[in-house]
């Protein structure tokens, strides 16, 4: 027996297959939150996966580091290769101008996505990769739809690779990404990651009475502990 096995989510998992039957698939991670449960039901299905973490949208650098580090160390718990891009957010913030006041899930949410995907893409055609997924559709707070139309779309110039749009909220995805995420502790933002996210998420914050948002500070299960 070996006690240095990584622990998993004990339940019986269908066996997936990503499209075209191939078995290597490169995975967009936005945090270790959402990647969690989808690298569990990837590697229970014994799909040779590597993470690509490009997310120049996290705001500010101490929250990015935060979700890249933990997510870094979550992979290498699992033995999964980590692929950390660059995080040149001037590029982002150029791309967002003029929808600095538009609403979540609206056209700039579009074009972070595309941005994101279209790197990811790109990584995957010029490296092997004949699939490429990502983690943001688990999270219910997120346009599953607006999400796959940008994975499609940034696959489309690359005949060697295929967006897989798996729905990784099925079968009780998005529980057990809160299972996990408490059982691994950790880090539990508060706002989808950009900064005029924070600026929305503290602003509604402000009309409930609630203080700001500290980053860095609160993650999974520390209410149970606490209670």
């Amino acid at each position: 027996m070996n006690d240095n096995k990584p622990e998993v989510t004990p339940i019986e998992r269908p066996v997936l297959t990503p499209p075209g039957g191939h078995k290597k698939v490169l995975l967009h991670s936005c945090c270790a939150p959402c990647s969690g449960e989808v690298m569990e039901a990837m590697l229970a299905s014994g799909i040779d996966y590597t993470i690509f973490f490009y997310n120049p949208n996290i705001h500010p650098k101490k929250e990015y580091e935060i979700r890249k580090n933990e997510n870094i160390a979550f992979a290498k718990k699992h033995n999964i290769p980590f692929i950390d891009a660059d995080y040149d957010v001037d590029n982002w913030f150029e791309r967002a101008k003029g929808m600095e006041m538009d609403p979540e899930r609206g056209r700039r949410c579009t074009m972070c996505f595309d941005m994101r995907f279209e790197r990811a893409a790109l990584y995957a055609h010029e490296h092997g990769f004949p699939v490429l997924t990502s983690s943001l559709g688990i999270s219910r707070w997120k346009n599953m739809n607006q999400i796959n139309d940008c994975g499609h779309r940034a696959a489309a110039p690359y005949d060697d690779v295929v967006y897989w749009d798996f729905n990784w909220r099925k079968g009780g995805g998005s529980a057990r990404m809160i299972e996990i995420s408490k059982r691994e502790h950790f880090y539990q933002q508060e706002y989808c990651g950009c900064a005029y996210s924070l600026r929305d998420t503290n602003h509604h914050r402000k009309s409930q009475g609630r203080a700001p948002i500290k980053i860095g500070v609160k993650y999974y299960g520390d209410e149970e502990e606490n209670s």
